[in-house]
């Protein structure tokens, strides 16, 4: 059915393709980050990385809503498609933040709690990903809402992790500055996985009006 409402002039799910595509990149790279940064080459140019992606999805958000503002048939809910584009953006938004944090903190070392974050923050872009991919088709409206089920089990693991993770912080990092970062860093990591969250939302609302 959607196939028939698309607008000649373009392609809102390959957009959203693209625009999750570049999610997935930077949260790679800022995984990659997390793991090696004690190598300052490493950190550097994942660092550049990240950049690149954001700026990459801030002109597919760009594109797309110009797009929206010509289309007069669209494949679903206008305030959705926004919704959607704006909140998918959000999450390399968030993902830029963790890394110039950690460079403007002067962080010297990343905690396996960190690291960990990281993980599962790639995860969850993974299957970002994974149902923006699907979204073109309601016949994959059963795998879509599998995956937004998966996206909100792992920020729950999130928010397991930011917990135990903290309470380690308060309970065994001596050093105050030290201490004021890494709750920094874990606030904005886990605010990525908040926000994958936020994607999936909109994604079941678009696919349980429509299916």
């Amino acid at each position: 059915m959607f196939g028939r409402l698309m607008p000649r002039e373009g392609n809102f799910f390959e957009l959203f393709d693209q625009h999750a595509e570049h999610i997935r990149t930077g949260s790679q790279a800022l995984t990659q980050l997390m793991n090696e940064y004690g190598d300052v080459a490493a950190r550097r140019r994942h660092i550049d990385a990240i950049d690149v992606a954001e700026r990459n999805a801030d002109k597919v958000t760009h594109e797309t809503v110009t797009l929206l503002h010509k289309t007069f048939i669209t494949p679903f809910d206008r305030d959705d498609i926004h919704k959607l584009i704006t909140t998918m953006d959000d999450i390399l938004d968030l993902i830029q933040d963790v890394a110039e944090s950690a460079m403007l903190y002067d962080l010297q070392r990343i905690s396996p709690d960190a690291q960990q974050l990281a993980e599962i923050t790639g995860m969850c872009c993974d299957r970002v990903k994974a149902a923006v991919n699907l979204l073109d088709s309601m016949e994959n409206a059963e795998a879509i809402l599998k995956i937004c089920g998966e996206i909100d089990r792992l920020e729950s693991d999130a928010d397991r992790v930011m917990r135990s993770a903290m309470s380690k912080l308060f309970r065994d990092e001596g050093d105050v500055r030290q201490l004021s970062k890494l709750k920094a860093i874990y606030e904005l990591r886990e605010s990525v996985s908040d926000k994958c969250e936020d994607v999936a939302n909109v994604i079941e609302g678009v696919v349980l009006e429509n299916a």
